[in-house]
């Protein structure tokens, strides 16, 4: 009866908030699937009734309307097919979105697939409407009800209860890396450590309630949701396995976090061998298709931004000529992927000459030995500059490099060469890859994060690739411009 009720108990608190979730995320998808479906039939078609005949199969006739509702609930299950509501993946990381995306991408593939084995005649447009609209209505409405989530996480609703279960030294690098990522939905109660007792000192100001004997009668009185398991050699793998059952017995997840730091999903794969669960890590590569898709990308996306951005070039090229003497584009030397050179093209937007006064500047104020040279109140940004800075449009004219190839539209900031002497082994890692106009830790904070934080995000960044996280990334990119917080660099 006690492991009935605390069972209940358990599925009680895990409905309270991701099933919730996910029922909203399942009732807007439905919502978005059938305007979409529906929408692009009225827009080809109105409301005249148009019928579909198989050429193989001439006996199969109908109409868009069947087609649409069949769409809309293949659709539906598709999404459902491919997880995209899984407990785990929605609220946070790119994961969910990437399976809305394969998700919708297969499904359009299928309905080609019959209508080319049937024979069926249906229009490309309809198709072409329905497709992409659909999608980003669909990743729309997530990011929406994303943002949502977050605002309700700031007031402590939405949130898993979790408890630290591990050494001192792992859970505290366990707890740092949860709390300075905004949105992973857990909220830290509650830590057991090796001979930890009531009082101890807290890890990362997550209050220890006692030691690894006291799992239980915390889960119960802290209403735990997840128990982290950061790492103990004190508990031996019988021991784990009963607190697994204990754990199932009250609907708590247990999580294992392994010593793995800043090592994305796509990267680790679970193989069973003999009953245990071994973890393997793939070692980053950035070569053939991955190279190729990138590069891809950001031709096609430094041409269109070019292209729609002309007159914003244009006019911001003319206010910098009227607004002091001096060159429009400043060239500055930077070092790019592997350790080479280049030159990066900005607005200027200080004083010509600028670069004479800043070895001065930064002694002045005991910053020539550190990186991320930033000179405080900068007495040689122009008028103009400030606003340029501001809003990031003296960065325009890096979309040249980006479509010459010197850069990549997403991807490490490139620094100055006396900033990369200063650089260890593992911030030489940045070079591994093209330097971007924008970068994670640009999204992150900007200027406001330490160095140590700077290359953390940069190097998370290279050695866990993917288009996804860029487009994720330009799109933070968008809303930090239009919505700047003064910490640009």
């Amino acid at each position: 009866m006690a492991i009935g009720n605390a069972r209940a108990a358990g599925m009680l608190r895990r409905s309270s908030w991701q099933h919730s979730f996910a029922t909203r995320l399942f009732f807007t998808d439905i919502v978005v699937i059938v305007a979409t479906v529906f929408g692009s039939q009225f827009i080809w078609f109105g409301f005249d009734s148009v019928r579909v005949a198989g050429q193989r199969m001439p006996l199969i006739e109908t109409g868009y309307t069947t087609v649409s509702v069949i769409l809309v609930i293949v659709w539906a299950v598709m999404l459902d097919l491919f997880a995209t509501r899984d407990h785990k993946v929605i609220g946070s990381g790119s994961l969910e979105y990437k399976r809305v995306t394969d998700a919708t991408v297969r499904l359009f593939g299928l309905f080609a697939i019959v209508a080319f084995l049937f024979g069926l005649e249906l229009a490309r447009g309809y198709f072409l409407t329905a497709l992409p609209g659909g999608l980003a209505l669909l990743l729309g409405s997530r990011w929406w009800w994303r943002q949502w989530l977050r605002r309700q996480q700031k007031r402590g609703k939405y949130v898993s209860r979790s408890l630290l279960l591990g050494e001192r030294q792992k859970s505290a690098h366990v707890a740092s890396t949860i709390q300075r990522t905004p949105g992973s939905g857990m909220l830290l109660v509650a830590a057991l450590v090796d001979q930890g007792r009531v009082g101890s000192a807290p890890v990362n100001e997550v209050p220890v309630v006692g030691d690894y004997s006291d799992l239980l009668r915390a889960v119960d009185d802290y209403n735990i949701d997840n128990v982290i398991l950061t790492g103990a050699d004190e508990i031996n793998p019988a021991d784990m396995r009963r607190v697994g059952w204990e754990l199932e017995a009250r609907s708590v997840e247990l999580i294992v976090a392994p010593a793995l730091t800043d090592v994305a999903g796509p990267r680790i794969h679970s193989r069973p061998v003999a009953g245990l669960p071994l973890i393997h890590v793939s070692y980053p590569a950035f070569e053939g298709v991955k190279r190729f898709t990138k590069r891809t990308f950001d031709i096609v996306g430094s041409g269109l931004i070019i292209l729609c951005a002309s007159p914003v070039l244009i006019g911001v090229a003319v206010a910098v000529k009227r607004s002091s003497p001096g060159n429009i584009i400043y060239q500055q030397q930077r070092v790019g992927q592997r350790g080479k050179p280049f030159g990066m093209y900005k607005f200027r937007s200080m004083i010509q000459d600028a670069d004479d006064q800043l070895e001065s500047l930064l002694d002045a104020q005991g910053k020539s030995d550190k990186p991320l040279f930033k000179v405080t109140n900068d007495p040689r940004i122009t008028p103009v500059g400030q606003i340029l800075r501001r809003y990031s449009l003296d960065e325009l004219p890096q979309l040249f490099n980006v479509l010459f190839g010197d850069m990549s539209l997403v991807g490490p900031r490139p620094q100055r060469a006396a900033e990369v002497a200063l650089y260890d082994d593992a911030a030489h890692r940045r070079l591994i890859m093209k330097p971007g106009m924008s970068g994670l830790w640009q999204v992150s904070g900007r200027s406001k994060l330490s160095w140590d934080d700077s290359i953390r995000l940069d190097l998370y960044y290279v050695e866990n690739w993917s288009l996804t996280t860029d487009i994720t990334i330009l799109w933070r990119t968008v809303r930090a411009v239009v919505a700047p917080d003064g910490t640009a660099v």
